[in-house]
């Protein structure tokens, strides 16, 4: 297939001459962390930066695979998982769910092999969940409510739109201070790779709370209280609500006791 390269982004990789699938595939870059050897394949993230004419350097996060397959509906015989991380992160654009966005991608089949690239913008001035966690006690109340919220408003809106992410860590959760915002942050997901519309929405939305819980070590009862009453939509449901309450809680501290 012919690249798809964003126009936003097109002149970074044209001032490089990385347009093509062969001159990005040479690139030698160092791994952000471990390949993912899984489905007997090998993909693996770099870091990418780029300036051009005029604009300001930007950095890019270059993803590279080699028969690291998945099925789908469209694709029965399988497909390179960066394809459907495309059309999830598309169809996430499509029904206003914030999240990262595609700047060039591009599959081939070559001597039996399936290669494919996936460039995404640094989502600049943002934090991940994970990191604000780890510094959660150095945080002004107004700050930590306004954190809260913000991920519970995100993934009300996921949930509500009839979509799971299915692979719902703190880490896949980013936010920047935004005074435009409702809750006071701007909030998108990463790693679409494993979203797929809800087919049995009580235990997948259940699923994908308790897999965010897990890593926020620092959230107490009232963080939680907080999280559920913007993510349950203040329904007034007493018994719901403590038992959603009992379940992240426990996620949590498990967590903590393992770290």
């Amino acid at each position: 297939m012919d690249p798809t390269i964003s126009p936003t982004y097109r002149p970074y990789f044209a001032h490089h001459g990385l347009t093509d699938f062969d001159a990005l595939w040479a690139l030698t870059l160092e791994p952000v962390d471990l390949p993912n050897r899984e489905r007997g394949g090998h993909s693996e993230v770099t870091r990418l930066t780029l300036d051009a004419p005029g604009l300001p350097t930007r950095t890019f996060f270059l993803k590279r695979q080699t028969n690291h397959l998945g099925r789908s509906l469209r694709r029965p015989l399988g497909e390179p998982t960066f394809s459907r991380e495309v059309r999830n992160i598309e169809t996430f654009h499509r029904l206003d769910i914030p999240a990262l966005t595609v700047a060039y991608h591009a599959e081939r089949r070559r001597d039996h092999n399936w290669e494919a690239i996936l460039a995404t913008p640094e989502l600049e001035d943002y934090t991940d969940l994970v990191s604000l966690n780890e510094q959660w006690e150095a945080l002004s109340q107004p700050i930590r409510r306004s954190i809260v919220v913000s991920c519970a408003a995100l993934l009300r809106r996921l949930h509500a739109r009839r979509w799971r992410h299915g692979s719902l860590y703190a880490k896949h959760v980013f936010l920047r201070p935004d005074a435009a915002a409702t809750h006071g942050f701007a909030a998108c997901f990463i790693d679409l790779e494993k979203a797929r519309p809800l087919i049995n929405p009580r235990h997948e939305r259940r699923r994908d709370v308790q897999r965010f819980a897990r890593r926020l070590t620092q959230w107490g009862g009232e963080e939680w209280r907080l999280f559920l009453d913007e993510y349950l939509g203040r329904s007034g449901d007493g018994r719901r609500d403590a038992r959603w309450q009992t379940i992240l809680e426990r996620e949590s501290l498990q967590s903590a006791e393992r770290s």
